[in-house]
Parts: C-alpha cells; structure tokens; sequence
C-alpha cells in the first residue's frame, strides 16, 4: 500500500449540485484508493453546508472562501457559488501546506485557486498538475460573458492575492497541464511555452451505466411505453443551450405528437430556467416537457433516465468533452450531439452518433431534422447506439483513464525532480 496522499482541488463539490467535474474527480478518486493512494478532495465550502464530508469512501474537506469584489449581493454570491466564481480561500491555502505526506497536488481549477495550488506547491516542494475541465483556450466569447455577468461592474479589491498566487502563472509554471478535450489540447500547446501538455479523456463507469430499468423510469415520471422519448442532461445553463434544444423540439413534436423531452440536471442559472418555462408555456409543450432538476449521480435513476430515453441530445455551444455521451452510449442509445469542442473529436459522425451546427441560421431545423431522422429508422437508432456501446468499453473506461493519468502524475514528478536539480 503507497500511503502518500494525493490531493485533488477542485472550485466546488457537493452532492447536490452535481456535474460532470465531480463526476471525474470522484470516479479517479476512487481507482486511485483502489491502487492504493490516499486521493482527497479539498475545496471550498460553495454550496455545501458541512465541512467535512465522505464521498464513496474519499474524503472531502472544505475550507472558507470570499470573493473579492465590493457591492456583491447574496443573489451575484451564489450565482458564482454555482458557477466560475473566481474565489479566494487563504484557509484553503494553509490546508494544503499544513497536509502530511503529499504525493502530488491535481488542481481542478484555474485563476485564484490555481494559483493556491501553484503556492502550496512551491512552499512544499511538490509537483503539481492542472486539468482544464471547462476549458480556458478553446471557450466561445458568449461563454465568458455569461460566466462575468456576475461581478460586471464591480470593484476587485482581490488583484493583489492573484498576483500574489502567481494565479496567471498556473499554467506555465504546472508540472503537467491536462486537457480533457482533444481541441483545447491543441490550441494549449500552441499558447504555452512548454510541452508538458498531455489530452486525456474523461472516462465512464461502463459496467454502472450498461444496465437500467426503463419501465420503472417511464412509470415514474408518466412517459407511455408508445411515447418517443428524447433527454438531455446537464446543467440547465446557457452553455448547454437546452433553449435550442427546445426550439428544435417544437418542431420534431409538430410532427411527432407522441414525443417527449426530457431535461434534467442542477439549475445553475435560475433565469435561464425561467427562460426555459417561459418558452415551455408559449410553445404549448407543458404536456410533454418536463424539466427535471437534477438527479443524484448515486441514484439509480440516472442510469434508469438512459435506458428509458430513446435517443440522448446534447446541444451544448461549448463543451470540453461530454462525459454524458458516454453514459449514453454505455446504454447502447444513439446520441446526436453539437459539432463543437471536444465533441467533435469524440463522436464519429453517421457511425457513433450525428451532429448538427448549433450556431448555424437554421440549427432548430437541423436538429429536428435528426430526431425525425432517428425516430423513422429504429435500425439505425440500433446501430448507432451498439457502435457507441462499443467505443465507450472499448477506450474510456475509468480503469484505463486512470492508468494513463498515473503516467501523467509520474511524467511531472520526474520534471519537479529535475528543477530541484538544477538548483
């Protein structure tokens, strides 16, 4: 048994506001104390009410934090709780300095947090890594606008701590910089100024997601057996542009009387939600669209929603990766996706899914086109979700993921070494 401890911080990690970050940390969290490691989560108290938490069987320790902005309301708060909020924890800090017997620090987040790693780091002598999850070189400008609209106007009295942190030094200075999308991956080792640049994948509990009950899930929430059932999940947030997915809807359920839609996950912008409701109401789709808001990622419902849905959209205008596509395809369902991102390295297009332009003039029409597409042919719905079955077992189970980041971990820890040598 290797005792060192291994710690991963990320920005936020609660149950209750789960996404496909947490989903990541905590599946490799769980192959390392398989292996042997000590992995834990230290973080944040954003949207978490206890201090001290056991996830699975990983710890989770959560420390104190501000934003340092002047005029925040509660509402600005806890909008940036729930999303990019640009925190700053010095309790955090003086955790991680304070922690015996650290292998290697993995954070998960970028600006002032990253630069809490990059410090404890420093002072410990220890190598760290950094995983580009929303990504940072390859975000839309749409995207970065939503994640400020918070603090827009608002006075930062917490420059001096970034600076400080050397938090616009993450990258450069990170013994590894690890880019779960193959896109952003390029693009990072074109910006930065070393190549300690590696693209790995997320990955998926293939055996978890292969088996559901379907009938339990459509009695649950009154979908008939005869009714065409299409889902998305995620965060219901502009990013992943659920509102598109709406209006695409609208015209498939013109055609389709008997279909469904689905959205579930943690509401992270509640005026999109109202967004949402209000074009759910003005379409006269009440009867056959339910926003459901967030199912626990232990629950067997999640697995359940797959195997009930038949066909999976994701309709995001960005996205790194898409961990729920291979959740999907672990259920054998077919999956059209955005041509954006990491998306578009992940998905054979006609082969293990199909794509549409999200951006495009005519993208409600084109992704209706699909679902109409998909519901008129079953063999082909088959098809693609047997060929997306195989490709998520066959690349992207987390035992394999997680072998390859253990390289990633060793790979920095020999160019740690090598600094300390050249001293």
């Amino acid at each position: 048994m290797n005792q060192s401890t291994i710690i991963h911080v990320p920005r936020r990690f609660v149950a209750h506001e789960w996404g496909g970050t947490e989903t990541v940390i905590l599946e490799i969290s769980k192959q390392q104390l398989t292996a042997g490691y000590h992995p834990k989560i230290v973080t944040s108290m954003a949207l978490a009410k206890a201090k001290n938490d056991t996830i699975s069987g990983v710890t989770v320790e959560r420390h104190s934090h501000i934003y340092p902005f002047f005029g925040l309301s509660p509402e600005q708060r806890s909008a940036m709780d729930k999303k990019g909020g640009n925190l700053l924890s010095l309790p955090l800090l003086a955790a991680l300095v304070r922690e015996p017997n650290v292998r290697i620090f993995h954070a998960h987040a970028l600006k002032r947090l990253g630069g809490t790693v990059r410090t404890a780091a420093r002072l410990r002598g220890k190598p760290y890594v950094v995983s580009l999850h929303g990504g940072i070189f390859d975000v839309p400008a749409a995207e970065l606008d939503d994640l400020t609209k918070p603090i827009q106007g608002k006075f930062e009295w917490g420059k001096p701590f970034g600076a400080l942190l050397g938090a616009r030094r993450v990258l450069e200075d990170a013994d590894h910089v690890i880019c779960v999308g193959e896109s952003e991956s390029i693009k990072a080792r074109a910006e930065l100024n070393h190549d300690r640049v590696s693209y790995l994948p997320n990955g998926v509990d293939c055996q978890r997601f292969a088996t559901g009950n379907a009938s339990a899930f459509r009695q649950r929430f009154g979908i008939a057996d005869q009714d065409f059932l299409v889902i998305n999940i995620g965060r219901i947030d502009s990013q992943k542009n659920q509102l598109g997915l709406l209006e695409a809807f609208a015209r498939f359920h013109a055609q389709s009387p008997n279909a469904r839609l689905l959205l579930i996950g943690p509401v992270t912008q509640p005026a999109y939600e109202e967004k949402l409701k209000s074009f759910i109401s003005s379409a006269q789709l009440s009867h056959a669209v339910t926003i459901i808001p967030g199912l626990g990622n232990d629950s067997g419902s999640l697995v359940d929603a797959y195997h009930a849905a038949d066909v999976f959209v994701l309709a995001s205008r960005h996205e790194p990766f898409g961990i729920v596509v291979l959740e999907a395809w672990c259920a054998a369902k077919p999956v059209i996706v955005s041509r954006v991102g990491g998306l578009q390295s992940l998905v054979s297009d006609e082969q293990t899914g199909l794509f549409f332009d999200p951006d495009a003039p005519d993208a409600a029409q084109q992704l209706a086109d699909r679902l109409l597409r998909l519901q008129a042919d079953t063999d082909m719905r088959q098809r693609l979700g047997e060929a997306g079955k195989a490709e998520a077992f066959a690349k992207y189970d987390w035992a394999s993921i997680t072998m390859r980041l253990e390289g990633i971990y060793q790979s920095a820890e020999a160019h740690a070494q090598s600094k300390k040598e050249k001293k």
